[in-house]
């Protein structure tokens, strides 16, 4: 399941908060002449073809995540269906290219400018003459109007989720002609490109019942290439049909059918001939491509395997097996001989299966790009030891963000680089890397932090009576008694590499106990060995290096990796909650939760990891508040001082008493980023705009309520001669060019992206 970006608002208790105010923040990157904006790091991937390459005609089957339950884009629960319906049938006055900054759709706009500042802003926007709704009327200022008095937040009986930029506007009238829009705001709003997309007609924004209840289930009247023919909640589809009053380039398709299924259940649709387009896992993506590979003429069998591996056998059994199961079937036990010839029947049936299914998919390819979204390590400041700021900045600065980019893009093929910003990413326009305000990756460094906030190695834990320790102190108690069985006569206090569990006596056990928990050698104290490695049970070392018999001087410090001492404080281990989802679209932040889990451990912090089901990550646990560590996205927007705004503002009492947290699920903030965040989005100075942003962002790295990690992997699994479609990146799709490649002609693909990381510090 990919947990991007939405969740519900849920009424928070009361928590008082540090505020990064007085932390040093970095000069910016913005006052260089160089541009730290920087490039997007993957091109989008479509398989792009001009028009006449594409047939007219035919139908694509696009897998989707849900039919949605509405098709009202301002309702709370519209979902990515939702947009992608709206994309493709709605009007937009403006829409991403490959930088994620918006431009001027011309289908809809001849230009839209900002004509007045003093007293007060005023937009004209100049329709194109062309443009008309499906039912033959003109896009005009009635629909710009109705669609601001239903968003605007003045009237309560419209339900909407979201009135950003709305509440701004003072009035919307008629130009100097019917094809002119003048929209005069009450207050400065920079992020006005943002409005009015997408556009609904004024049968739809007109009164409350008609946005409430009209667009839920059919949009009667619409404006693109393509239109709502149906939505089949039975058949788990909504279809769109071409619109035949569309005045752009005519849609090549001659249908969209979006079908909901399930991620796990893709690449059996995929194999069935029922899907043409997919967003897939990268164990299904590792699939398609060993399928698209090159194959043995003879037996149809994939020569090469995932990243250009060679293939296994049949059923990945070698030659030597092969020649043994061949060796007992015709041997002298006739009751083995039996039972191999069942086996090898099976083995066969099993391998035609494996050939039929590999054949059905090797009509496939896997797209791939970044998605325009971001994954990040949530530190619930509301209370317990992550209430204090000393402690999440500790947490942050304990993870390699390098290496965590690196587990999930590296093996895709996908440029690794950490994402240095919670605002935008690489190559969007407000992009700076702001990870300095919090400091690159130094574990003397968090240590010392904690001990600031009284956390030290080995502190003793209270227990009740009968009741287990928790999280790491538990962990070591464990470990301790595991090495009381095993301890016999005594050692020197030197450093053996490869027998790390040596003997210890009670001496040196009191000596650990004492140990400042550094990795500086200096510091070490006689017999405070830590373990590296793997072990078998007779305590020798068979880790890679590991060599028995090796040994440092007295007082080496023990190998980078090893786990500290657990941290106590006031008799309580230092363990956070580290709440993740189950499903089996999570195994990615799986992986990722363990390799924090194990940086964490260098430092002594213990995790208690609790996996619970994909519908309720959000609402009980996240907008809850019921964890301490969590791992979920963000999509990057082109819009973030209006869109960025919630997650991060500082949250505020409630009438009742609760705290209102908006979508700032972490619950730390500051009135300074908050401060910041209201000029970014009242300058009509883009330049002036950008640097406030990227103050904001220094301090929001500061205050380490959030660590971004890396941007998002989007693999697509698309059929070879499927034009204009796939991994998208940050451009909105263009419907009406989608399409199957004529009889020999060719999509273009990037290039492959590079996959090495920059020469910047692990935390930049």
């Amino acid at each position: 399941m990919s947990h991007v970006g939405v969740g519900p608002r849920a009424v928070m208790r009361s928590v008082a908060f540090l505020t990064a105010g007085v932390l040093a923040v970095p000069a910016l990157a913005g006052c260089t002449s160089e541009d730290p904006s920087g490039k997007p790091l993957a091109e989008q991937d479509v398989a792009a073809a001009a028009r006449t390459s594409v047939s007219d005609g035919g139908t694509l089957r696009w897998a989707v995540d849900s039919v949605p339950d509405t098709l009202n884009a301002f309702q709370s629960d519209a979902d990515a269906t939702t947009t992608r319906v709206a994309q493709a049938v709605l009007p937009s006055m403006f829409r991403m290219d490959e930088t994620g900054s918006p431009v001027r759709n011309p289908d809809y706009l001849e230009s839209a400018e900002v004509v007045d500042t003093e007293p007060k802003q005023v937009v004209v926007y100049k329709l194109n003459q062309q443009a008309v709704w499906s039912d033959g009327r003109e896009i005009g200022a009635a629909d710009f109007a109705a669609q601001w008095r239903a968003l605007s937040g003045k009237d309560s009986a419209y339900w909407t989720a979201r009135n950003a930029g709305y509440d701004r506007i003072e009035k919307i009238e008629r130009g100097a002609n019917d094809l002119e829009v003048k929209v005069t705001f009450s207050r400065p709003y920079a992020d006005w490109k943002a409005l009015f997309t997408p556009l609904y007609p004024k049968d739809v924004t007109g009164t409350p019942d008609a946005f409430n209840d009209g667009a839920r289930r059919a949009l009667k009247v619409s404006a693109g290439p393509f239109a709502v023919k149906k939505v089949d909640t039975k058949g788990d589809q909504v279809v769109l049909t071409g619109n035949p009053r569309w005045w752009g380039e005519p849609a090549k398709l001659d249908q969209i059918v979006l079908r909901a299924v399930p991620r796990d259940e893709r690449v059996s649709e995929l194999v069935a001939g029922k899907l043409d387009l997919a967003e897939i896992d990268p164990e299904t993506a590792d699939e398609v491509g060993l399928a698209a590979g090159p194959r043995d003429a003879a037996t149809g069998t994939p020569l090469m395997g995932p990243g250009g591996t060679p293939a296994p056998g049949a059923q990945g059994r070698s030659a030597a097996e092969a020649l043994r199961s061949w060796a007992v079937a015709n041997g002298s036990d006739d009751e083995a001989a039996e039972e191999e010839v069942l086996a090898r029947e099976k083995r066969r049936e099993a391998e035609a299966k494996a050939r039929r299914r590999q054949q059905a998919l090797s009509g496939f390819e896997v797209r791939k790009s970044l998605e325009p979204a971001y994954t990040q390590l949530a530190l619930n400041g509301a209370d317990g030891p992550l209430a204090d700021e000393r402690v999440r900045r500790a947490v942050a600065r304990a993870l390699d963000r390098e290496k965590l980019a690196e587990a999930v893009l590296k093996p895709l093929g996908l440029p690794a680089e950490p994402v240095g910003s919670h605002l935008a990413l690489s190559g969007q326009p407000a992009y700076a890397d702001g990870s300095g305000a919090l400091g690159e990756q130094n574990a003397k460094e968090a240590r010392a932090l904690l001990a600031d906030a009284g956390w030290v190695p080995g502190g003793p834990v209270k227990k009740k009576d009968g009741e287990e320790a928790a999280g790491a102190e538990k962990d070591k108690e464990e470990k301790d008694g595991k090495d009381e069985k095993k301890s016999e006569g005594d050692d020197d206090g030197t450093y053996i590499v490869g027998e790390d569990d040596k003997n210890k006596d009670d001496k040196n056990k009191d000596d650990k106990n004492d140990d400042s928990g550094n990795d500086d050698a200096d510091d070490a104290k006689d017999g405070a060995d830590r373990e590296s490695g793997e072990k078998h049970s007779s305590g020798k070392n068979t880790a890679q290096g590991g060599a028995p018999g090796a040994y440092a001087p007295k007082g080496t410090a023990a190998p980078a990796g090893a786990a500290a001492a657990p941290l106590a404080k006031d008799g309580k281990a230092l363990t956070l909650r580290f709440v993740l989802p189950s499903g089996p679209g999570s195994e990615t932040l799986r992986t990722v939760a363990d390799r924090i889990t194990d940086m964490l451990k260098e430092l002594g912090i213990g995790t208690e990891v609790t996996k619970v089901p994909d519908e309720s990550y959000f609402k009980d646990h996240i907008a809850a508040g019921e964890y301490d560590l969590a791992l979920y996205s963000w999509p990057a927007s082109a819009f973030p001082a209006t869109d960025a705004r919630p997650i991060y503002a500082k949250p505020v009492p409630a009438a009742d008493g609760s705290l209102n947290v908006a979508q700032n699920y972490t619950r730390v903030g500051t009135d300074q980023v908050d401060q910041l965040f209201d000029r970014a989005m009242t300058t009509l100075d883009q330049k002036e705009a950008r640097g406030l942003l990227r103050k904001a962002d220094s301090r929001i790295w500061a205050a380490a309520g959030s660590v971004p990690l890396y941007q998002r992997p989007q693999l697509v699994a698309a059929r070879e001669n499927l034009a204009n479609a796939g991994a998208f990146g940050f451009e909105t799709p263009v419907y009406e060019d989608m399409g199957f490649l004529r009889k020999g002609a060719q999509g273009s693909r990037p290039s492959a992206p590079a996959t090495s990381s920059s020469s910047s510090s692990p935390s930049s």
